[in-house]
């Protein structure tokens, strides 16, 4: 490792340990909708008050609600009937991730461009958890979606670090650093935002290929996203022995099947993805 990475490495660790280390907020919106759902005695008004205030995120739910994955027999045009057709744990789970892409953007342009991409990949990986789980599992497609969404939070704290102090390093020793500490860091945002402890695991058990569970759970979604989203491609990972992940296994799926080429499923992936985007 190189000295910078060392450096970058050491400081960022020694934050963590001595609880230093600035974790991002849940965005102000985010916070409402998980505040309201979460309450016993709050209804569909109390939710439809808080996202209308945010005119993007309400046209993104309504698209959403549009879209091949939940069309109903006919188009939703206001947000009210968005939410009754994609109900409140849903419309919650959705809107609070979609609130975080705001986090993924950053003044100097090598930091954005890292951000954007993240941003880019969690939101792929969301599409195919979501599909997955409403196809093989038990497992809830909005829990499984805002999975997808937040598993690579923790590399927001280091590129923030990197731009904060104007590190000067190239992408090959920045990626280093993010792929040794962004799961670590992740699962520390994830608590510190109260997420469940079973969200909370993911950043740090996606890429345990070789964990053993006794039942799917959403770090097995996540895994199998990620390795669905780099099939075929020159990827480390597509160069492992995949039926060595068990995740396949508890999930139902065979390994050796390119997902992208079951064209029903594709569609659907395809349309998920794009939803999120």
């Amino acid at each position: 490792m190189s000295t910078i990475v060392e450096t970058i490495t050491q400081d960022l660790a020694e934050a963590i340990e001595k609880d230093k280390l600035v974790l991002p907020t849940l965005p102000e919106a985010a916070l409402k909708v998980r505040d309201i759902a979460e309450s016993d005695d709050s209804s569909i008004n109390d939710l439809v008050k808080v996202i209308s205030s945010d005119t993007a995120l309400s046209a993104r739910l309504i698209r959403v609600c549009n879209s091949p994955l939940f069309r109903g027999s006919r188009a939703i045009e206001n947000l009210n009937a968005a939410v009754s057709r994609l109900g409140m744990a849903y419309t919650s789970n959705l809107a609070m991730g979609l609130a975080m892409e705001q986090m993924f953007q950053a003044t100097s342009d090598m930091i954005d461009r890292r951000l954007r991409t993240t941003w880019q990949t969690s939101t792929e990986v969301a599409g195919i958890c979501h599909v997955l789980a409403q196809h093989y599992t038990r497992l809830k497609p909005d829990q499984a979606t805002l999975a997808g969404l937040v598993h690579l939070i923790g590399v927001l704290p280091i590129l923030r670090y990197v731009e904060d102090n104007d590190i000067q390093i190239s992408g090959l020793m920045l990626d280093k650093v993010v792929d040794e500490l962004h799961p670590r860091i992740g699962g520390m945002i994830l608590k510190k935002w109260d997420f469940s402890p079973e969200l909370q695991s993911v950043p740090q058990e996606y890429t345990n290929f070789l964990r053993q569970t006794d039942k799917a759970d959403y770090a097995d979604l996540v895994m199998v996203a990620n390795l669905q989203l780099v099939a075929g491609t020159e990827h480390p990972w597509t160069e492992m022995d995949w039926k060595a992940v068990s995740a396949f296994a508890r999930l139902g799926l065979d390994p050796d099947i390119d997902m992208s080429e079951e064209e029903d499923l594709n569609a659907e992936m395809e349309a998920a993805m794009a939803l999120l985007q």
